[in-house]
């Protein structure tokens, strides 16, 4: 029996390995992690389980447990465990105000594809070096999200900053949900707080890396104007964020008139263009 397992554990590693380089082959990243700042040379280790910051750590991970009892935050946080770009567009599409997809929106698919890749590279040496144990692991109990344990690595706070680059009047709502993605690693169990701290401190200089692509430069640009022909011109909204019917928010109609209620078709809902279906 342990034998059989022991089979079926490896045939499910070399699958996912053979599906990530599958990935990787299709992603054409700005920089590789050679050409990638080193934080082994700039940012300190992991904290020391005697110290203060690992006692934060733990009274994080504590506290990340408390928040799982609210159960919107719960789902949340499983949502968010999903290790991928399409968790991130999906979760985001809120924010950013606009539904994102290889098919509809080409260029600003792109360049958050390949721009949240290259961000992570900068994270291979240092885990490779520390190999730090996760919470969940330490105190041996299972994240909110067991099925997603072996692919738990972050990139929120990357794509965060480059959708706000492309959609800048959207930036607080933008850079909240980004924060509260991190957040919800410590809620799930399975990064540190201190790990989630220094991600984003890694992820902006990642982000200062990127802009001295000058593909990178080219394509942002790309995909700035898409979004700006997009929600510049009603027949051109490819499934946007639907409006929320249910919500305080005002909705007025593409003449600046305020409704009362709605049909089908494109309206004002905080600034930005929506549908209701």
């Amino acid at each position: 029996m342990e034998k059989k397992l022991l089979v079926m554990v490896a045939a499910i590693m070399m699958a996912t390995a053979s599906a990530n380089a599958q990935e990787a082959k299709t992603v054409d990243a700005y920089f590789t992690a050679d050409e990638m700042p080193d934080m082994r040379l700039f940012m300190p280790g992991p904290p020391d389980s005697t110290s203060v910051a690992f006692a934060n750590d733990v009274s994080r991970y504590f506290w990340g447990k408390e928040m799982r009892k609210d159960q919107k935050r719960a789902d949340q946080a499983k949502r968010d465990a999903v290790y991928g770009l399409a968790t991130i567009l999906e979760e985001f599409e809120e924010a950013f105000g606009l539904k994102v997809s290889q098919e509809d929106t080409p260029e600003i698919y792109k360049v958050l594809l390949e721009g949240t890749a290259t961000c992570d590279s900068i994270c291979k040496y240092p885990k490779a070096l520390y190999g730090r144990t996760r919470p969940f692991v330490r105190f041996n109990e299972h994240t909110l999200a067991p099925e997603y344990e072996g692919e738990l690595n972050p990139h929120g706070w990357s794509s965060a900053l480059l959708m706000m680059e492309i959609n800048p009047d959207r930036a607080n709502e933008i850079l909240a949900r980004g924060y509260r993605y991190g957040e919800n690693r410590v809620v799930v169990g399975a990064h540190w707080q201190s790990d989630t701290d220094a991600a984003r401190m890694v992820a902006a200089v990642a982000y200062a890396k990127l802009h001295t692509s000058e593909r990178f430069l080219e394509q942002m640009k790309k995909a700035r104007e898409e979004f700006k022909q997009i929600t510049s011109d009603p027949t051109a909204v490819r499934e946007v964020q639907a409006v929320r019917q249910g919500g305080d928010a005002e909705i007025y109609d593409l003449s600046g008139r305020r409704l009362n209620s709605l049909g089908q078709g494109v309206y004002i809902q905080d600034g930005q263009k929506r549908v209701a279906k």
